[in-house]
């Protein structure tokens, strides 16, 4: 075993490629060949595509099959504060030692070759999970479907189409039925495909895949239906109807997540102890977390803190959607985004539920949209907006003049993961 840590191991692969984004299965075909193909020797797998709800999604799924006593490896991408939150091992991170012997493995077989961060961590990924004892796999699509790393399995037990939306347009498509094209590329010949809530175009084009494979679909709206009813999640489908609690993890948006997870958890006829164990007992960080210890929280400890990494459109009314449901509060934003995002798309739906949006840099983020142009964006679309050169630094100025607010930071998952690894 090699005396390195993960971490100079992942620097090392960063290298490999000059390319971030490069869609294609060739490079993860050989190295996967190299390896002895992993990819055949998993648990089954529950394969996940979509643009919003892939990881609160596969969260559901996976402690509904916990609940019914059950385990589960899962993959995920990208980590908020550590690498290792890629990477469960029968429901437990993968270890410093584990993922730093699965990594060396994977770059010395790929012979310095050409391959892109995410294809060769997948193919590390694929590597742990075929050396460790579970009862299922949870693969999530990294960007797309049809040509992810993770879209190397010709037999899935499952696979799932969470909500398509436009998003990552320079790789998917210019379209919603180009997007959704690439999202259905996860479906497999014979494979049963649950499909979450589509607009009609993205629904097209997955009926017409999975029609070409002949893949039974299990169609939100058609063979399976979610609702709230009287503070309760209502889920029915053609063999019943149960009654359970609202899904822990907050919004509206939640409720259609637990009812994808449900209907997997139903098609595997897992039973009662694991479809309210699906709604909740799942955790999954910076989907409108609570922030309740660290050092944001005591530098403001009468600010109510969230924190949220939702980064398109669909995510913005999402969230504007929940805001609107929490009890009369000022509300605060504190905003940092992607040069690569739609900022007005994303901070549209929000104009009317804050009351200020204070703009920040990603710290450490080659591709950080700069305060100036997100604060810029914000205020076209009638926001009060201003920049702060840190979080820390806009949370002191709000609370200097609010200090019973409620402040939200959001905008991407990269400034997310640097709030967890700073306030942790």
């Amino acid at each position: 075993m090699t005396s390195q840590t993960s971490d100079v191991i992942l620097d090392r692969m960063m290298a490999l490629h000059p390319k971030i984004i490069d869609l294609t299965l060739d490079r993860v075909w050989r190295l996967l060949a190299a390896l002895d193909n992993p990819q055949v020797k998993l648990p089954p797998v529950i394969h996940i595509a979509g643009t919003n709800g892939k990881g609160s999604t596969q969260a559901m799924i996976r402690a509904g099959l916990e609940g019914a006593g059950l385990s589960a490896h899962a993959y995920t991408s990208p980590h908020l504060a550590r690498f290792h939150e890629r990477i469960r091992l029968a429901g437990e991170l993968i270890s410093e030692p584990d993922l730093t012997a699965v990594l060396d493995e994977c770059y010395a077989a790929n012979g310095g070759g050409s391959i892109t961060y995410f294809e060769i961590t997948t193919c590390a990924a694929l590597l742990a999970f075929s050396r460790s004892k579970a009862d299922y796999t949870l693969l999530e699509v990294g960007l797309g479907g049809r040509l992810d790393a993770t879209n190397v399995i010709h037999e899935p037990a499952v696979t799932v189409i969470t909500p398509v939306s436009i998003d990552h347009e320079q790789f998917l498509g210019n379209t919603l039925g180009k997007i959704a094209a690439e999202k259905a590329g996860i479906i497999k010949p014979g494979v049963p495909c649950i499909v979450g809530p589509q607009q009609d175009e993205a629904l097209e084009v997955i009926e017409y895949t999975a029609a070409r494979l002949g893949a039974p679909l299990l169609v939100h709206g058609q063979h399976w239906h979610v609702t709230e009813e009287n503070g309760r999640l209502v889920y029915q489908d053609e063999t019943g109807l149960r009654d359970l609690p609202l899904p822990n993890l907050l919004g509206a948006h939640q409720l259609q997540n637990a009812g994808a997870a449900l209907a997997v958890l139903r098609h595997l006829d897992l039973g009662d102890d694991a479809y309210e164990a699906a709604v909740t007992k799942a955790e999954w960080p910076a989907r409108m977390q609570r922030l309740k210890s660290g050092p944001l929280v005591e530098q403001a400890p009468e600010v109510e803190l969230w924190l949220d990494g939702g980064h398109n459109a669909a995510a913005g009314w999402a969230l504007a959607d929940l805001l609107a449901t929490l009890p009369e509060r000022p509300t605060h934003m504190i905003c940092g985004m992607l040069n690569t995002k739609d900022v007005t798309g994303y901070l549209a739906p929000l104009a009317t539920q804050v009351q200020s949006l204070t703009a920040v840099s990603i710290p450490g983020e080659a591709n950080t949209l700069s305060a100036e142009e997100t604060s810029a964006a914000a205020a076209q679309i009638g926001l009060s907006a201003s920049t702060s050169d840190s979080v820390a630094d806009a949370l002191q100025t709000i609370t200097e003049y609010d200090p019973h607010a409620r402040v939200l930071i959001c905008g991407s998952l990269y400034l997310a993961g640097h709030i967890l690894r700073e306030n942790g």
